[in-house]
């Protein structure tokens, strides 16, 4: 327990002093910082790691709910249409957090060369198709890579040599941890996951197409029942739910991007009746499109805090 106090002490210290602040990159690293909590936001969340150090943030999907605070971390395994928020945030307890941006190449270079390794930990659970995003708290190995991570910003010399072994070593400690199970199917080409990212990749790259459940099952290479079957278990929701958010949130960047042609946004996106979108928006993100446009643009005006990971 100290050594995870005195981790995550200095990843606050770390992430204090190098949010917001402009200066060579560091591999996939991500740092947030924000001095208050912040409403709903949905976005659509890539595999990456999200480490709080202070703070707290939920993130919903589908009807799941996920709340991680300080010392715990999150893992998405595959691209899902999530809605995330900072839950604690004060000026004088600033939400704190880090990330990485998970890579298939490392993990599937990992498991070739760690071999029955990588699995020992966690017997009896191959056969479960993995959720698309887990909670853990963080043990102290992978919070002394963080930090190690982190530090990095501070001495760039070091960085390009450094960094890869580190970003290494992070995954090593994810996959051989309590969430290996779903961070491995990252690298696994022929996993359950893998096939269910195929189809969720074709659904983003033609979601203003009709689709046909039975077509996206042969795009993952299985049979309908199972593809509806893993698809939800990774997912929590349906194909169908599944191109429905992607649409609606696609319209709001289109929308916030500039377009103030509500119906134009919604037929770009997909949807063939104005009133239609309209009503769909409003369901999910609370105000009509036009709405919510000029909300955000004023949000974005205002807005006081570096971007955050999931």
């Amino acid at each position: 327990m100290l050594e995870s106090n005195v981790s995550l002490e200095e990843l606050r210290s770390l992430i204090t002093r190098h949010a917001g602040r402009s200066g060579p990159a560091v591999g996939g690293l991500l740092l947030s910082a924000a001095e208050k909590p912040s409403p709903p936001t949905a976005t659509v969340a890539e595999p990456t790691l999200a480490v709080v150090a202070q703070g707290a943030k939920r993130l919903t999907l589908g009807d799941r709910i996920y709340d991680y605070g300080a010392g715990q971390y999150l893992v998405v395994s595959v691209g899902l249409p999530v809605t995330g928020q900072l839950a604690q945030a004060s000026p004088e307890r600033p939400f704190l957090g880090c990330g990485l941006t998970l890579s298939p190449a490392v993990i599937a270079s990992l498991l070739l060369e760690a071999g029955p390794a990588a699995y020992a930990r966690e017997p009896g659970r191959r056969s479960e198709t993995p959720r698309g995003v887990a909670v853990s708290d963080a043990p102290d190995d992978l919070l002394d890579a963080m930090v190690r991570m982190v530090r990095l910003l501070g001495r760039p010399a070091d960085a390009p040599v450094l960094a890869p072994m580190i970003e290494r070593e992070i995954h090593w400690r994810l996959l051989t941890g309590e969430q290996g199970a779903t961070v491995r199917q990252i690298g696994l080409a022929d996993s359950r996951l893998s096939h269910v990212g195929r189809a969720i990749r074709w659904i983003r790259d033609h979601h203003a197409e009709a689709i046909r459940v039975d077509d996206l099952a042969g795009i993952a290479g299985m049979s309908s029942s199972a593809f509806h079957r893993h698809f939800r278990a990774v997912t929590a929701m349906t194909p169908i739910q599944y191109q429905k958010r992607i649409r609606l949130q696609e319209a709001r960047l289109l929308l916030l991007s500039g377009s103030r042609d509500v119906a134009a946004v919604g037929f770009t996106v997909g949807y063939d009746s104005a009133s239609q979108f309209s009503r769909e928006y409003r369901r999910l993100f609370g105000v009509p499109p036009g709405q919510d446009a000029a909300r955000l643009r004023q949000q974005a005006g205002d807005l006081n805090c570096t971007p955050s990971p999931v």
